[in-house]
């Protein structure tokens, strides 16, 4: 019996020496591919498991520098009691995508009950939270000293003010999307030119009151942009477009819907030499003559539509497989009727390495 007794004290023992010493070994060795894996509620669950691996997740770090509410109900509140943990003292990356109940109100709370939780913030995701004016944005942008990447896309209540106050406050952004800010006009864009000259992305999707001189002294002045999302601004002329040349670095360009960009501004923006992704949907008057431009001097190219655009002939399809023809993995077409060999066989002759034919439904 006494045996019996004492066997079953050493396996107890191994089992206390596996689940306090064991286990939180092998935690830490996985620790940093986590955060890829398990989400919040996952990690918060484990904090659970035990004391030993509590205090094992509680020790690393980069667990806790990522918060996401994404989609989620009541986001401010849970905003403010996660910030006011220990472990997000060092959070790098927030998540509120269309985030529901995230106020100015909770923002403000933010700066005053968290503003040391955020002075890690590297990027900050605002993304359809419609509640929030310039006023949330000055209280949490004042907060983010560190902040690269912000993006308050779908919000028409933020204006030049806050933009100007993002500006001031976040000195080292390179990757901004203002994505359906309706309310943003060139005084804005002039902070951002003036303010943000390694801006590496930017989104100006549906902003527009923009106008050509707004977008000339952007490109004047952000010089190492690689991304560049003018999507749905049909009021821009080629005096701007002319002016995208300047981006020798730009590897993504959406012109979808540019009613006015002639042939003349294409062959422009074609000493861009570095273009991947190009998207010239709606772009009604281009004609062979502009793609011909891009097919000659961006070699590189691996995404292009052309869909709508009826000027536009077999003629540009032969002269992008000369250069082209092995890189070419997005290829839109459809709507071009003046290219008459556009069925899935004939496009692969020119280009084998299609994957995509429709970019637009």
């Amino acid at each position: 019996m006494e045996e019996t007794e004492t066997e079953t004290e050493i396996e107890e023992g191994k089992d206390a020496i596996w689940c306090r010493e064991t286990v939180p070994q092998v935690m830490k060795l996985v620790c940093s591919s986590l955060p890829l894996t398990l989400s919040q509620t996952d990690l918060i669950s484990l904090l659970l498991v035990s004391p030993w691996l509590n205090r094992t997740l509680l020790s690393s770090q980069p667990l806790w520098q990522s918060l996401s509410f994404r989609e989620s109900n009541n986001a401010g509140n849970r905003l403010i009691a996660a910030l006011s943990l220990p472990r997000y003292r060092h959070v790098k990356k927030i998540d509120l995508e269309f985030a529901r109940d995230v106020e100015d109100s909770h923002l403000i709370l933010i700066k005053q009950k968290c503003f040391e939780s955020l002075q890690c913030l590297e990027s900050l995701n605002l993304n359809g939270c419609q509640k929030i004016s310039d006023t949330g944005i000055e209280a949490i942008t004042s907060c983010c000293p560190q902040l690269k990447i912000f993006s308050i896309y779908w919000n028409v209540r933020v204006t030049d003010t806050g933009l100007k106050q993002t500006v001031q406050n976040c000195k080292y952004i390179v990757d901004l999307n203002i994505s359906g800010c309706k309310n943003i006009s060139d005084r804005g864009l002039q902070c951002v030119a003036e303010n943000y000259p390694e801006l590496v992305s930017l989104n100006l999707t549906r902003c527009i009151k923009i106008t050509d001189d707004g977008l000339k002294q952007l490109l004047h002045k952000c010089l190492s942009l690689q991304s560049l999302n003018l999507y749905a601004l049909s009021s821009f002329t080629d005096e701007a477009y002319k002016k995208i040349c300047l981006l020798e670095h730009l590897k993504f360009l959406d012109l979808c819907g540019a009613q006015n960009l002639s042939d003349e501004g294409l062959s422009y923006i074609s000493k861009s030499k570095n273009l991947a992704s190009l998207n010239l949907t709606w772009c009604v008057r281009v004609t062979d003559k502009g793609v011909i431009s891009i097919a000659q001097n961006c070699t590189s190219l691996e995404f292009l539509s052309l869909f709508g655009i009826t000027g536009v002939t077999d003629k540009c399809l032969e002269e992008l497989s000369k250069s082209c023809s092995d890189k070419i993995t997005t290829l839109d077409v459809n709507g071009c009727i003046g290219i008459k060999r556009r069925s899935r066989e004939e496009l692969l002759r020119l280009f084998p390495n299609l994957k995509c034919f429709k970019v637009h439904s």
